[in-house]
């Protein structure tokens, strides 16, 4: 009797937990994307759906654990139902169609909902001394090689171009002998800018497989406000002269890492000569008639050896050299973030088999969709915590609730640790050969 009584405790324990998950997340949901925020978007006259209940859905498509599009589509539109009482549209090929025809629409105001909320709720965590620091990084996702995916984010010319070596006109017979490597599967280059502070991606750019990350940058210079003093930290690929100064002409700063890959110049007549005061000014630059871009090395010595970061911020009183030190250390972050994205979560391989659809595939940082966000505890947000990097006290970060092969694994698993029962038929053999 009290062994019944025990699992109806246990199981009216899980319901409450679950029903007060759903209650935060829709209270979440709901205080980002509020009644009035959408109301002037203007839909067509055909169309019995608000744009908040395409959101809604939206969001919950993204992230579901299932691990098919259809699937992840019927367990977001029982949940919007249940936590919302509605849904926008009822089939997969609606929301894919609806997502295509209002992202454009709909996510420049999302996106300022968003940053008009960090910069609210971020509190301290919202700038690391006078700079709002945002990391940069670019990453690839793979595709399905289908015609449309290969079309439209391939490499056209791989293995063809002048420079291109190819293996018949090897002397090496065994070499020769080889089979011409593939070309290199459809991907798409996902470009993200992250808040350092918040740990919450800003903004993103996605394109095909030959995009340049410091292209995508440059791009988003040109296309979204950035707060005032920006600082933009990046590793060793975001280095160049063209970069620079559209990150200096759009009124910003940058801190990224450099190498021998960079070639800085000291002791110009056209410079004031102070310690650790470089310059930059390709030949091409030069010829050109631009002028140099001063700049301020920082030397970094650690356990691996020396290592070199370029500011475009001179003073030491505007961003120390110890605190420069910090902000690259938080760029880290952002590397992390990637690795959440395709191993955690599993977004490593994209599964549309059509680029139209693919560009709102749950990828954002989980895609190019509606929301810009991997999973985000609330308490960051509304500045109930001091430490975004740990888990609020009494409470567990979850995303998502495991599925049953993910079950069935944990058991297995719980149950090979265990120790055996010593009236087990192998434990009795065992002990008597002792």
């Amino acid at each position: 009797m009290s062994r019944k009584k025990n699992t109806e405790t246990t199981r009216t324990r899980t319901q409450s937990r679950k029903f007060k998950h759903g209650e935060l997340l829709r209270e979440a949901m709901s205080w980002i994307v509020n009644d009035d925020l959408l109301t002037d978007i203007k839909l067509h006259g055909n169309i019995k759906w608000q744009p908040k209940q395409l959101v809604m859905l939206a969001v919950l498509w993204v992230w579901s654990e299932k691990n098919t599009l259809t699937k992840a589509f019927r367990h977001a539109k029982h949940l919007a139902l249940s936590m919302f009482g509605a849904v926008a549209v009822t089939t997969y090929q609606g929301l894919t169609g609806a997502l295509k025809t209002w992202t454009n629409k709909l996510l420049p105001v999302i996106q300022q909902r968003m940053h008009k909320l960090m910069e609210d709720a971020g509190g301290g965590h919202w700038r690391i001394g006078k700079w709002v620091p945002l990391a940069v990084d670019g990453s690839r996702a793979d595709t399905p090689r289908t015609k449309s995916n290969e079309k439209a984010f391939s490499a056209k010319n791989y293995g063809k171009g002048s420079k291109a070596k190819s293996r018949r006109k090897w002397k090496n017979k065994k070499k020769r002998s080889k089979k011409l490597s593939a070309p290199v599967k459809p991907q798409i280059w996902l470009t993200l800018l992250w808040h350092m502070g918040l740990k919450m991606p800003w903004t993103w750019k996605t394109g095909p497989s030959t995009s340049s990350e410091r292209h995508h940058l440059m791009d988003l210079l040109k296309d979204g406000k950035l707060p005032e003093n920006t600082l933009f930290c990046g590793d060793a690929g975001f280095v160049g002269y063209e970069l620079w100064n559209s990150i200096l002409d759009a009124g910003h700063h940058f801190l990224v890492r450099v190498g021998a890959n960079v070639r800085l110049l000291t002791d110009l007549q056209c410079v004031r000569n102070r310690d650790g005061i470089v310059c930059l000014w390709p030949d091409a630059a030069a010829r050109r008639k631009q002028p140099p871009l001063v700049l301020r090395l920082i030397e970094i010595q650690n356990e691996r050896g020396r290592m070199f970061l370029v500011t475009s911020v001179l003073s030491q009183r505007d961003l120390p050299n110890r605190q420069a030190i910090r902000l690259y250390t938080l760029r880290w972050g952002i590397e992390l973030q990637f690795r959440s994205f395709k191993q955690t979560f599993g977004r490593g391989q994209l599964r549309s088999h059509t680029a139209p659809c693919r560009l709102v595939e749950p990828v954002q940082p989980r895609g190019n969709g509606l929301v810009a966000g991997w999973p985000v505890d609330d308490t960051v947000v509304r500045g109930e915590r001091t430490n975004p990097s740990r888990p609020p006290a009494g409470r567990k970060q979850c995303v998502a609730e495991p599925d049953d092969h993910s079950k069935r694994h944990a058991n297995v698993e719980r149950r090979r640790r265990q120790p055996p029962h010593p009236e087990h038929p192998i434990e009795r053999r065992r002990q008597r050969q002792l």
